[in-house]
């Protein structure tokens, strides 16, 4: 039984789904990040992974974000969690396939949010799971809600929550782009990419940065920043890097140089 600080990983859905095709996965790369979490030996880790094109079309469609307003969306909510089980489920069959004693932890189970924000997580079977060695794999979701009757929570969210309420080794967020730019990468050519942040950098950083360029209803890279900036406040650090290139993920949870950007306190 390991008594290190927990890993918190968050794999981006845009990783591990085509967000532009509806319920299509990324198997092979689902797999890679799978071998590289294997091949870490990375103790107490915890995997948050996002839902892409599993998770937001649907939600987005039935507008589960913003609360309950009507019956049809009921559906919705049940349809959007579905989706995610089932793309929780391609982790799990990789997660299996390596040996690695992964359980899956449905958000939608165990937490329930006020206004979009977690109100309460009962964290006790996944805490007794951790003490055997498990691998808890968690996801973004669909959760009942005190204020607004049901709400979408973010991997995002989830990530920056757990690594606060657990004292974090650290974060590591597996997103498609190699790192925190100036401006967005995939639309100016002149995006610079940083290496390092300090806190006040991070901050600053968040009202110059754009929102999502696809439909994203849970925030785009101005959201993971602004859920990761309490994380950072707290002197957890904050690795973003590129989950879609090989070796990566593998290097940042064995706290080798790799390509990305480290966010630390000072």
């Amino acid at each position: 039984m390991s008594t290190a600080r927990p890993v918190v990983l968050k794999i981006g859905g845009s990783v591990v789904t085509e967000k532009n095709q509806e319920l299509v996965a990324r198997t092979q790369i689902i797999t890679r990040l799978i071998e590289e979490i294997f091949d870490s030996e990375t103790e107490n880790l915890i995997l948050i992974h996002g839902g892409g094109s599993f998770g937001h079309p649907s939600a987005e469609r039935y507008g589960i974000k913003d609360g309950y307003t009507n019956e049809a969306q009921k559906i919705g909510f049940s349809e959007t969690h579905h989706f995610m089980t089932m793309l929780n489920g391609l982790f799990m069959d990789a997660l299996v396939w390596h040996h690695l004693p992964a359980i899956s932890i449905p958000p939608s189970s165990c937490l329930v949010t006020e206004n979009k924000r977690i109100q309460q997580f009962d964290d006790s079977s996944m805490l007794s799971y951790m003490k055997m060695g498990f691998l808890p794999v968690l996801y973004g979701d669909t959760v009942l809600d005190s204020k607004i009757g049901f709400t979408i929570l973010s991997g995002d969210q989830l990530a920056a929550y757990l690594a606060i309420r657990m004292n974090a080794a650290k974060v590591i967020m597996g997103t498609d782009v190699d790192g925190l730019y100036s401006c967005d990468p995939k639309t100016d050519g002149s995006a610079e990419r940083f290496s390092h942040l300090n806190l006040a950098e991070f901050r600053d950083l968040q009202t110059k940065i754009g929102g999502p360029t696809v439909p994203d209803v849970t925030g785009g890279m101005r959201g993971k920043i602004a859920e990761l900036l309490p994380v950072a406040e707290k002197g957890i650090p904050v690795v973003f890097v590129n989950a879609t290139q090989p070796e990566h993920v593998y290097k940042a949870l064995r706290d080798e140089p790799v390509e990305g950007t480290v966010v630390e306190r000072q």
